[in-house]
């Protein structure tokens, strides 16, 4: 790394340090899902957002799900196998990830809690978070799986309109 702070490096090492490939790209602020993947000229179901997850042991997860779609609470129950999980407030997200929300990726995450990815991004080229603010890192969906030894199955439905 060099003197100069570079927000996404962390992200970049990490990845690196996992034999993944991955390009990481800034862009403009936007203020929907919809937008941003206009920005990038992707569709919804290419944006994959991360979402931790808290379980009742105070433990996290990470659970990978396409821009299009939601976590479906009883499905990812049974694949965790508990019966209480929940979206955490953002500073115990921070504090579990080292990532604000809407940055968060595993990658270079502070604690490598486990992935369980949905199933419709297998064979993917995805876009994610970068870790900063104002960044996208693109991946081969199926590599990082691999590198996270990630459970992958079907956790999501539809998002209402």
């Amino acid at each position: 790394m060099t003197d100069d702070f570079e927000p996404t490096s962390r992200v970049r090492l990490a990845a690196a340090e996992r034999g993944l490939d991955v390009v990481v790209r800034e862009r403009p602020d936007a203020g929907s899902l919809d937008e941003a993947a206009a920005l990038l000229g992707l569709e919804p179901d290419d944006i994959v957002k991360t979402l931790v997850v808290k379980r009742s042991d105070d433990t996290y997860l990470f659970a990978l799900v396409p821009g299009d779609r939601v976590i479906s609470w009883p499905k990812l129950r049974a694949v965790v196998g508990v019966n209480k999980l929940r979206l955490p407030e953002p500073e115990l997200a921070l504090a579990a990830t080292g990532y604000e929300r809407g940055t968060i990726v595993p990658i270079g995450s502070t604690t490598d809690w486990p992935v369980v990815a949905d199933a419709s991004i297998v064979g993917r080229r995805i876009a994610m978070g970068a870790g900063a603010h104002g960044y996208s890192l693109f991946v081969d969906a199926d590599a990082l799986i691999a590198a996270y030894g990630a459970t992958v199955a079907d956790i999501t439905e539809q998002r209402s309109r």
